[in-house]
């Protein structure tokens, strides 16, 4: 990487807002369209927000930017205590990177900020399940300390914005991280 690829990526850097998902992201969560069948899941999960069972953050590049780059959801608590108690474990899922902004250290910035709202919230580990197939996530997470601890089927359903269900099946590994 050039010196002024890195300066660049530092800008860039200091131009993003990790922060806190508000109602009105919701949209800009779709990112034109593409995960518009995704709307009733966003706002599924913000109401478990707002609700102190979840908490949702945005990576955020201002006007005259794009808005909202990136995202990761937090679930506290969930049905399957492997992934989330409510105390010692949470779970991290849709995460994603706008494709433009990828590899310049903004996933890097969003799991710093997860990890330490997470330890403040005195949780001792994060869990996450990625696909099989997705080995930049599974790279990303390695560095960062996440250890593949289990096989994941994967299966999991979702309605769309039109309230019909859609069932997914994406073998995944199940990684974890133990915080410090």
């Amino acid at each position: 990487m050039s010196l002024k690829t890195n300066e660049e990526n530092g800008a860039l850097l200091d131009a993003v807002t990790i922060r806190n998902v508000q109602k009105s992201d919701l949209p800009g969560l779709e990112w034109e369209g593409e995960y518009r069948h995704f709307r009733r899941v966003f706002a599924d999960a913000y109401e478990r927000a707002q609700m102190g069972f979840s908490v949702l953050w945005a990576a955020d590049l201002p006007a005259p930017g794009p808005g909202i780059i990136g995202q990761v959801f937090i679930q506290l608590t969930c049905d399957r205590p492997e992934l989330a108690d409510g105390n010692q474990r949470a779970y991290l899922y849709s995460f994603r990177m706008r494709a433009a902004y990828r590899g310049k250290g903004i996933g890097t910035q969003i799991l710093e900020v997860v990890e330490n709202d997470l330890q403040e919230r005195g949780f001792r580990a994060v869990t996450l399940n990625v696909a099989r197939d997705n080995y930049s996530a599974q790279r990303l997470y390695s560095r960062h300390g996440y250890r593949i601890i289990a096989p994941e089927p994967g299966k999991w359903s979702y309605p769309d914005e039109y309230g019909i269900w859609h069932h997914v099946e994406e073998p995944a590994w199940r990684m974890e991280k133990q915080l410090a």
